[in-house]
């Protein structure tokens, strides 16, 4: 086996039977990382004797026969905002340089009473707080496809970890397209839950108590090098958990599998107003052209009639709103209560719109983001897209657009641009359907291309 390259299924299921140890799963994934993360600087903390002895520990549960977990002995990384017990989160906020928290998040323990054995944390924007992964802790990480360019973020350290094979799988989170956009521009797969499907409870560092801010909108979710990975993390992570009284008790169902002739598939190369780089639209084109000649029923998509420009501005401001709400100190003049609601209504009706438009099809293709992974830069500066500049801030736009809505939406990898980068496409499901989407992503993977290994990894 190739074991840093292995899914984590086929790691899980060779520790089961005994083809590996967890120890040589692990070892492999130590040295891929020693190997290359000097030149990606996606591992930010590794706890090399803690993992060892996590290792060791279920290389002997397995020896005594005891019962293994769907991910015993599978050796992980995670982003660096999940709470973990004796290992930092930073979040790369130097305030919290030192911070390790008491217990573990709802996420890390079910990881963990899975069987996984987690190795160490991965890079991310300052307070999750941009597209590129960079910090005063850390520095930036590198695109394993080309270090001159980013990997995206908040989930970049994630995203770069999982395609240079130094992670099985990876679980990040997506406020404003933070899981999509860093897979699209590495390669993988990246999945946003519906909103509430999975626990934020302990997804933030939280030294002082402070009530959670952050209540809409985000969301935690799984990114892995095929869509039978992605569903096997989402199974483990979904789900009420005790702590986060948002949590919708709705079943997350077996990954069905499904017949591209038995599939209506609506096609958006672009939103309207929305730029979009013209490899990347006519990815979508032709992509949409093979399903239709594979059987699927494919349609242009007849958006919703939002403007989706103040979908973008409305959602900017409830983040506002919850960002506000959370400092320990008030400001000189609170947001009043009755604008918050109004927010509310308004979002609402874009809830509803994209609701009755998922009634008329199984799954919306469209593009992730305006690019593929650009040159390194300075927050803020433009993005030339077919040699035009765009604004900076218009980069999450195609995938923050759902978590307004709060629909699932995964980013899959289709092809390469003339650059030899990834291009991610993006495909949107009605909410609560993650199960179904994820096995129309499997039926479409094998026109796609799914994951490719970067060259030199």
């Amino acid at each position: 086996m190739d074991l840093v390259f292995s899914s984590t299924t086929e790691l899980a299921a060779a520790i089961r039977d005994r083809r590996i140890s967890a120890v040589e799963a692990l070892d492999a994934h130590l040295a891929q990382i020693d190997r290359h993360n000097r030149a990606i600087n996606a591992v930010v903390t590794l706890d090399r004797e803690g993992t060892r002895q996590r290792a060791e520990k279920a290389d002997e549960a397995q020896a005594r026969g005891d019962a293994l977990g769907p991910l015993h002995g599978v050796p992980f990384t995670l982003k660096d905002m999940h709470q973990t017990s004796g290992m930092k989160t930073t979040v790369g906020f130097p305030p919290f340089a030192d911070y390790v928290a008491r217990e573990d998040s709802p996420v890390v323990l079910r990881l963990k009473a899975a069987g996984g054995v987690l190795v160490g944390k991965t890079n991310v924007a300052t307070m999750l707080g941009d597209w590129q992964s960079d910090n005063p802790l850390f520095g930036r990480t590198n695109n394993p496809w080309d270090l001159s360019r980013t990997a995206g973020g908040s989930s970049g350290g994630a995203a770069a970890a999982l395609c240079a094979g130094m992670t099985s799988f990876e679980v990040g989170t997506d406020m404003q397209d933070s899981i999509r956009l860093p897979a699209a521009f590495c390669g993988v797969y990246g999945l946003k839950p519906t909103e509430h499907r999975v626990s934020l409870a302990g997804a933030f560092p939280d030294p002082g108590g402070v009530p959670r801010g952050v209540r809409l909108m985000s969301c935690i979710g799984p990114l892995a090098r095929n869509v039978e990975d992605l569903a096997l993390i989402l199974g483990i992570i979904a789900g009420p958990d005790g702590r986060d009284a948002d949590l919708a008790p709705v079943p997350v169902e077996t990954m069905p599998e499904l017949d591209l002739k038995t599939l209506r598939i609506v096609v958006a190369p672009a939103f309207p107003g929305f730029p979009v780089a013209s490899e990347i639209r006519a990815a979508v084109e032709n992509l949409a052209r093979e399903l239709q000649s594979a059987g699927a029923v494919v349609e242009e998509a007849r958006l919703p009639t939002l403007d989706l420009h103040d979908d973008l501005t409305q959602g900017g401001a409830l983040i506002g709103m919850m960002l506000e709400a959370a400092q320990p100190e008030p400001p000189e003049e609170p947001t009043p209560v009755s604008r918050w609601f109004e927010a509310l209504g308004r979002r609402d009706q874009s809830i509803l719109a994209w609701e009755r438009f998922f009634e008329g099809c199984d799954a919306l293709l469209c593009p992730v983001a305006m690019t593929t992974a650009f040159p390194h830069c300075e927050p803020g500066t433009p993005i030339k897209v077919d040699d035009k500049e765009q604004s900076y801030w218009m980069l999450p736009a195609y995938g923050a657009v759902f978590n307004y809505s709060g629909h699932p939406a995964l980013s899959m990898p289709c092809t390469q641009d003339r650059d030899g980068l990834p291009i991610g496409l993006q495909l949107v499901g009605g909410r609560w359907s993650e199960s179904r989407l994820l096995g129309i992503a499997r039926a479409i993977a094998p026109l796609s291309g799914g994951f490719r290994r970067p060259p030199g990894y």
